[in-house]
């Protein structure tokens, strides 16, 4: 039966919930969904029982790889790099690249060597992206293969694109209310910029 691990601490056989081996450090929230015929798990919270905070898997020697689909405008592609910056100093991880699928660098393979180089000894690439379709089931973990053939001895994890968050429901919110307040008057806010959005046509 195929079966998925993740550090060491639980298996989850696919398409039998019952066998979940949760360790000490795994809660399942009250409101957290199981569906029928589903082997997914979608609001599993990993959490230090002694201090009530997150309990950080990411180590001083893994880098993490934010990686995008990348585009041909190169304000776009810039954004990334803010995400990036603003990721690294909310967490405090050590090496963080970023990275664009494709029409843009830096590429996966040049954000892979970029970890190895600074002291990496596992890479993390995390989709940035809603949901797994072709990109993430095929595309990114290819590249990131790739990139690790070069670099022997490092290994890597591509790890689930962003999904359905509950955090999420905030983002969209936010910038829903954000936009209504500019088209309501508040003037072009700088993503939409000379594009003529930011009213109801």
């Amino acid at each position: 039966m195929d079966s998925v691990s993740f550090t060491g601490r639980i298996s989850l056989n696919r398409g039998n919930e019952r066998n979940l081996a949760c360790s000490e450090f795994i809660k399942f929230p009250r409101n957290c969904s199981k569906r029928r015929n589903s082997s997914r798990i979608s609001c599993l919270s990993i959490r230090n029982e002694e201090n009530g905070r997150e309990r950080n898997l990411v180590g001083e020697r893994d880098g993490v790889i934010i990686v995008d689909h990348g585009s041909r405008r190169k304000e776009s592609n810039l954004m990334l790099n803010e995400f990036v910056a603003m990721f690294k100093d909310k967490t405090g991880y050590s090496i963080v690249e970023p990275a664009h699928m494709e029409l843009a660098e830096p590429s996966i393979r040049a954000a892979f060597n970029s970890c190895v180089q600074r002291g990496a000894t596992k890479i993390i690439v995390s989709p940035f992206f809603l949901f797994p379709g072709r990109h993430w089931h095929q595309d990114i973990p290819s590249l990131a293969a790739e990139a690790a053939k070069s670099h022997h001895g490092i290994s890597y994890l591509v790890t689930a694109p962003l999904g359905l968050h509950e955090l999420l429901v905030d983002v969209v919110n936010d910038r829903i209310k954000h936009c209504l307040m500019h088209a309501a008057g508040g003037g072009e806010c700088e993503v939409c910029a000379g594009t003529d959005k930011c009213r109801f046509h």
